[in-house]
């Protein structure tokens, strides 16, 4: 195979692979304590470091044998200021780890780079409070400072593009963006909706990716959904199919339950869902939406899920 170059998934109707729950395979599968569902927290040991590592290899060899390109997603979704200080790391660490994690990642780039058409390292943010519940929610512009000490170190690192994973209220996201915009970084964000296809703060979705839109020098360069179920959002996206706000979403990062958050939230078991019935879900998804083509999992997902999904796509 040629050897990686890089693509990005706006500029192409090729399909981009990215990896499952990454926490939730930590603790559940591995048996790994993550405080505050911290994955880099991992990267001070060898066994940890090692174990995020061959979490990666595994999902770049799924990508290797279909063919497919790949997205790796850097463990720092908590490496920001507040949350590093909660886990008992002093303010000084964010640097530390969200380089490391990139190092990590390169490696592993350099270790497939012949065997993908592209390989993306994207630096992963997340938002400053609970992913599921909007909470001492920012302004824009306080967005923009906090997360741009995590988005500078990461400009300084070898990614390719920043991902907003997990987001809840639109103002963070713009402040997201706009911090992206000033390190000169490409951009993309993703939501987190309930089960009625809104927004945790009770936005639509559509009212998300438009005030976003217009309201940065330089819009993401497209949108995803991730840690909700295809059931909460399918019929949201099918009623406005041919509206330019669905055509900006690329990706799809579900959950494996068909769980509330709330109900995710106080579960001490791990939720796997029915892998072959989250595979037809996201083949449905991509019947109607020929515009998808990055896909992946979040909470309750791993390996046999990702095959599941590329097994139903690979049918089309």
């Amino acid at each position: 195979m040629e050897k990686s170059k890089k693509i990005f998934p706006h500029e192409s109707d090729a399909l981009f692979l990215t990896d499952g729950g990454l926490e939730t395979t930590l603790i559940f599968l591995e048996g790994f304590d993550l405080p505050y569902f911290a994955a880099f927290d991992l990267l001070k040991s060898e066994n940890g470091y090692n174990a995020i590592k061959d979490y990666y290899r595994r999902y770049l060899k799924i990508a290797k044998e279909y063919e497919t390109n790949f997205i790796l997603e850097s463990p720092t979704w908590r490496a920001n200021a507040d949350w590093i200080q909660k886990i008992g790391y002093s303010g000084n660490a964010v640097s530390v780890l969200n380089e490391k994690a990139i190092k990590l990642l390169v490696d592993l780039k350099t270790e497939f780079t012949n065997d993908q058409n592209s390989i993306l390292i994207s630096g992963c943010i997340g938002p400053r409070g609970d992913g599921f519940v909007p909470e001492n929610e920012m302004n824009i512009e306080e967005a923009q400072h906090y997360h741009s000490e995590q988005i500078g170190v990461l400009s300084q690192t070898p990614v390719d593009l920043i991902s907003a994973l997990t987001l809840n209220y639109v103002e963070e996201a713009i402040g997201i963006t706009r911090a992206a915009n000033s390190v000169d970084l490409p951009v993309v964000i993703s939501y987190t909706l309930e089960t009625d296809g809104q927004l945790p703060s009770g936005m639509s979705l559509k009212d998300a990716i438009e005030k976003v839109d217009e309201s940065v020098a330089v819009r993401p360069l497209y949108y995803m959904i991730n840690c909700a179920h295809p059931t909460h959002f399918f019929n949201e996206l099918l009623e406005n199919k041919n509206e330019k706000w669905v055509k900006r979403i690329k990706g799809i990062r579900a959950n494996a339950s068909c769980k509330s958050h709330a109900e995710l939230d106080d579960s001490i078991t791990l939720d796997r869902g029915v892998p072959t019935e989250l595979g037809k879900e996201y083949k449905a998804l991509k019947n109607y939406f020929a515009n998808l083509n990055v896909f992946g999992g979040c909470c309750g997902t791993d390996e046999a899920h990702i095959l599941e999904i590329l097994k139903q796509l690979k049918k089309m």
